[in-house]
């Protein structure tokens, strides 16, 4: 077993990723921390609530 300070969550944390990323590899272990990753809001209503917004207006916004 590994020696981790049980009362610095940081090092809780990283000892924890360094196990996940040895167990799973990169990508299992992105993907066994979206499994607990809730979200928040509601993208179904939000993605109709977009504001029209128009090429010249980017552009000004773009422009030095």
């Amino acid at each position: 077993m590994i020696a981790v300070n049980l009362n610095n969550p940081i090092e809780i944390r990283n000892t924890g990723m360094q196990a996940l990323e040895k167990a799973l590899g990169h990508v299992g272990m992105v993907k066994f921390i979206q499994l607990f990753e809730q979200g928040h809001g509601d993208y179904t209503a939000e993605k109709y609530e977009t504001v029209d917004v128009s090429l010249d207006e980017i552009d000004a916004l773009l422009a030095p």
